[in-house]
């Protein structure tokens, strides 16, 4: 006997619009014989009868096939913590303004919902990173990161001194406002925002981008997967203090402050996170590679101006008529 499928639903429960559409998933879900679990912390505002409550833990997403996300990219890199541990994929219905990570709109949720519940859609592995901070040659915290880690000055004040490092070689020091250690799928956020590339997800690579830096050198790079990038904490330009002003934070979430002669080491991540993907509405849309999908999230999600396009099929019909 086969065990009875389990879905884990997380919720931007402070929007009314959150918990409407919680309440449509699990409802959806329910009725196709889905077990439904849900965060304790949010079951107060969900409300929902015949449904599992379960800790905020790194085993909340345990056994479950699939973590459907209600919410912007920050509710998603939220569950992400849950999900990743457990290697179940994220589906994410975006409720913010932009939603990159987003798999389907509001509009589009109980199409969404009946996909998943019969099992159409493929799930993309998407690196991530994993991250050391060092005191005195010694590992202090491990963390990780979805999008990016960043080592950032603390004070508006102040400019941040940091020496870059590539595969245990030097390569600049900047005063800055920080630098971003992002990958392909953080190219969009924060990388972006300082001026990095987008870089598609398909492409291994991890990206090293700085931030306000005072330097002739000190455009965005793209380097290997398999290098270790790192940044030294020299200090705060005019600053004393031995807590140098400086922090890290991972996705926006998770902080560690950085005190003088802290070492950041940034490596691709052992475990990735997992994406469900449902793919488009039509047979062109869903036979059309990675790469145009993600090509056309971008039009979308950025509202890019593709006005006048024709495409390579009319320039063939053009030709083939002469």
């Amino acid at each position: 006997m086969n065990a009875k499928r389990t879905m884990l639903v997380v919720g931007h429960t402070g929007r009314p619009a959150g918990v409407h559409s919680a309440h449509a998933v699990i409802e959806q879900l329910t009725a196709a014989g889905i077990e439904v679990r849900i965060l304790a912390p949010e079951a107060a505002e969900l409300g929902c009868s015949g449904v599992t409550e379960v800790p905020v833990s790194a085993q909340a997403a345990d056994g479950a096939e699939m973590v459907l996300v209600i919410g912007g990219d920050g509710t998603l890199l939220r569950a992400a913590e849950l999900a990743r541990p457990a290697g179940a994929p994220l589906l994410g219905i975006n409720l913010g303004h932009v939603g990159f990570l987003a798999e389907a709109e509001p509009e589009d949720l109980s199409d969404a919902v009946d996909r998943v519940v019969g099992g159409s859609y493929t799930i993309e592995e998407r690196m991530t990173l994993d991250v050391a901070v060092r005191v005195n040659s010694h590992v202090a915290v491990t963390t990780w990161a979805l999008n990016e880690a960043t080592v950032e000055k603390a004070a508006r004040e102040r400019m941040l001194d940091l020496v870059t490092e590539v595969d245990g070689r030097p390569l600049s020091r900047w005063s800055c406002d920080g630098v971003v250690f992002a990958t392909p799928t953080g190219s969009t956020a924060y990388a972006f925002s300082a001026g990095g590339p987008v870089v598609w997800p398909e492409v291994e690579a991890l990206l090293l981008v700085p931030i306000s830096a005072h330097a002739l050198f000190a455009g965005p790079m793209v380097v290997s997967p398999r290098s270790v990038l790192a940044a030294e904490v020299i200090g705060v330009a005019g600053g004393q203090s031995e807590t140098a002003g400086a922090v890290l934070w991972c996705d926006g979430r998770r902080k560690v402050d950085l005190a003088r002669g802290a070492r950041v080491e940034v490596r691709r991540g052992a475990r990735p996170v997992r994406l469900a993907r449902l793919g488009g509405t039509d047979a062109a849309a869903r036979g059309a590679g990675s790469g145009a999908t993600f090509t056309d999230r971008l039009v979308v999600k950025f509202g890019l101006p593709v006005a006048g396009w024709r495409g390579l099929g009319h320039a063939a019909r053009r030709v083939g008529a002469r």
